[in-house]
């Protein structure tokens, strides 16, 4: 398929632009005039175009509802100075795309759809992509199974979205986190590397626990053994521990972060010590215990970094040093933000330009 080719493209009558206060963004309420979206039948994708943003119309039946098939990504889109908008290593994105599609059991998106529906999107809604600071276009592709028949079997057939919405930014202050010991938001040989929207569901009921204690957000452990740090409820995970980064390494259980592998390349082209392994639960507090532990966050997507503050274990709640006073964290976020905002030299090519 030739997607630019191919597309149709019907304009909204009414754009609701005019409606948008950006100086007041909220995370995922505001969605831009169009979307564009595809079937996948007989084998093939077909019937690629934009369309305006609004309801769909499903059979109570759709399988999706009954039987999961559905997982998504998360990118963001960025006004650079020179007007143009930089979409962050969608190639990272796509690839990962498509390995959550084999988890699931899901046909695969071609790189060229995935790209020309991206860029032609963008390209219409351009007026969408905020210009303020902390701001940016939060880009969602997602693919669900829409055969209505019910029976525990891979759908026939599916339909893949992709919608973009301006956002301000995901967290607006300092985290206050709790190791989780007794849930589990994945396991060996199950789905965790996947964004498939089962994994955030299973979430939903510990972080509501964790939320009632006060607590922010949840770092997770392994399910068998709750010994080791695995990410937290929203992105993974990273310490700066005697100036030597470190974060669990990638595995089943834990989903291969854009943002994450972005940080550990900036860090490493600075010298500065990289880890990538299993973290005891224990070296992490035994770091809190005797100030050894320098700085700590998570790292993803909608949040970019997102200092943590205090972490809470079992009956002990941990105080790190005040954020503001960290370099690293502060470093890696300004590199970011002036890469993708064109203000500095883009020299890992990551920005797809639009």
């Amino acid at each position: 398929m030739t997607a630019t080719l191919d597309f149709k493209i019907t304009k909204t009558q009414a754009s609701r632009l005019s409606q948008v206060d950006f100086d007041n963004l909220p995370f995922g309420t505001i969605f831009s005039d169009h979307m564009f979206t595809a079937d996948y039948q007989q084998g093939k994708w077909q019937n690629p175009q934009i369309i305006p943003f609004g309801d769909l119309s499903l059979s109570p039946a759709t399988s999706a509802l009954h039987y999961g098939q559905a997982f998504f990504e998360g990118m963001k889109g960025f006004r650079q100075v020179n007007g143009k908008v930089a979409v962050f290593r969608p190639w990272k994105n796509h690839a990962r795309f498509n390995k959550s599609a084999n988890r699931m059991c899901m046909p695969t998106i071609p790189e060229e759809l995935f790209l020309e529906s991206l860029k032609e999107l963008i390209n219409l809604d351009r007026d969408w992509v905020p210009h303020n600071d902390n701001q940016s276009l939060y880009i969602r592709p997602v693919m669900f199974a829409t055969e209505p028949h019910l029976g525990v079997h891979p759908s026939e057939s599916y339909k893949y979205i992709l919608m973009t919405c301006p956002i301000g930014a995901y967290f607006n202050k300092n985290l206050k986190v709790k190791i989780e010991t007794r849930y589990a938001r994945s396991c060996e040989g199950g789905v965790g590397f996947a964004k498939n929207a089962g994994n955030y569901a299973a979430s939903l009921y510990p972080t509501t626990i964790a939320q009632q204690e006060g607590f922010d957000q949840l770092i997770w452990t392994d399910a068998k053994e709750h010994a080791y740090i695995e990410e937290t409820g929203a992105s993974n995970v990273m310490f700066l521990i005697n100036n030597v980064l470190i974060t669990p390494n990638t595995k089943e259980t834990i989903l291969d972060g854009v943002t994450r592998d972005s940080v550990l390349q900036l860090a490493r082209s600075w010298g500065i010590e990289v880890q990538e392994r299993p973290i005891p639960v224990k070296e992490i507090i035994d770091s809190l215990q005797t100030g050894k532990l320098q700085e700590a966050y998570g790292v993803g997507t909608a949040a970019i970094i997102a200092p943590i503050s205090e972490i809470g274990y079992k009956e002990n709640l941990y105080q790190l040093a005040d954020p503001a006073t960290w370099t690293l964290s502060k470093k890696i976020t300004q590199t970011l933000n002036d890469m993708r905002k064109g203000l500095s030299h883009d020299i890992f090519s990551w920005n797809f330009i639009i």
